[in-house]
């Protein structure tokens, strides 16, 4: 019974560890389409829009949480290789946690800006014409700069991986070790995330209500040029509301899976995959959101590319 148990485990292991590597390369094929379709404008002496310049800045973070996040850790399935060294482990993991916080920052960003854009009132007086794009450039650089910093002690907390004489934990030689994260730096990892989450379901609770308000003002007029002008707009806020939701379900499912990894011993290395899909799982879905329905140029952002 227990060969039954450890030939389930090895093919549950293996199944999410294949689908683990689907999504780290349809995410980043993805991600680079993404990436130069809305860089594209600076090859032609244009000037990016706006959301072009988040959306360029959340492609880099989504690659780089694809493959250092996920890859390292699953190719030894599939490709024989040593051990992670210590050097290794905290380049790695600085890495994906940096990447993680401006993934967050960055989708934090797209939603602030989206409500700003549909928002009635003086919110676009406030700028200088022109401004904008430079506003939202420094604030996504800002993201980086904040992530590096707040991510500064990563290092300090990882080493490589530790052996162990017991046969059924064999595959933590492969998994760099934690230690020294203490009560208050976990209350500030919590904090960090739950300022970035609120702000997007602030946010985008608030473009819900305004969109049907105004789906409520516009349903009576026939004015087919009013209703033209709405649409992109439209389908913009409900891309951004996609997104958003999207993260927030992963990373609350994410969240599960950290808390119970944390407390169940036994099943420690098949949650540890699940969970290694579900942070995948952002980074792969949202570049094929931001592609197919964009607004402006929705399907041939593949023959553009």
């Amino acid at each position: 019974m227990s060969s039954q148990n450890k030939t389930l485990k090895a093919t549950e292991e293996l199944t999410l560890q294949t689908l683990l590597l689907f999504e780290i390369g349809c995410g980043t094929l993805a991600n680079i389409l993404l990436f130069f379709h809305n860089f594209s404008p600076i090859f032609t002496g244009s000037r990016q829009r706006p959301t072009q310049v988040i959306v360029t800045n959340l492609a880099v973070a989504n690659v780089f949480i694809l493959l250092v996040t996920a890859f390292p850790d699953n190719v030894m399935v599939f490709v024989p290789r040593n051990p992670q060294t210590n050097l290794q482990c905290k380049i790695g993991y600085f890495i994906r946690m940096v990447a993680r916080s401006t993934n967050m920052c960055s989708t934090c960003v797209l939603s602030i800006h989206q409500f700003v854009t549909l928002v009635p009132g003086h919110w676009g007086r406030l700028m200088p014409r022109g401004f904008a794009p430079n506003a939202l450039s420094y604030s996504c650089y800002s993201c980086w700069w904040f992530s590096v910093l707040n991510n500064v002690y990563i290092p300090m907390k990882i080493s490589g991986p530790q052996s162990t004489d017991n046969d059924t934990h064999n595959q933590s030689k492969w998994v760099c070790s934690t230690s020294g994260f203490s009560a208050g730096i976990v209350i500030l990892r919590f904090s960090h995330d739950a300022i970035f989450i609120s702000i997007m379901v602030w946010t985008n609770v608030s473009i819900v209500i305004l969109l049907h308000r105004h789906h409520q003002r516009t349903q009576h007029i026939l004015a087919a040029n009013q209703n033209h002008r709405g649409h992109p707009e439209s389908r913009a806020a409900h891309t951004i509301l996609m997104v958003v939701v999207t993260f927030v379900g992963l990373y609350l499912l994410n969240f599960i899976c950290v808390i119970l990894h944390t407390f169940l011993m036994d099943s420690r290395i098949w949650l540890r995959h699940v969970g290694e899909a579900l942070t995948a799982g952002f980074p792969t879905i949202s570049p094929f959101l931001l592609i197919f329905r964009d607004p402006k140029d929705p399907w041939p952002v593949l023959f553009n590319c």
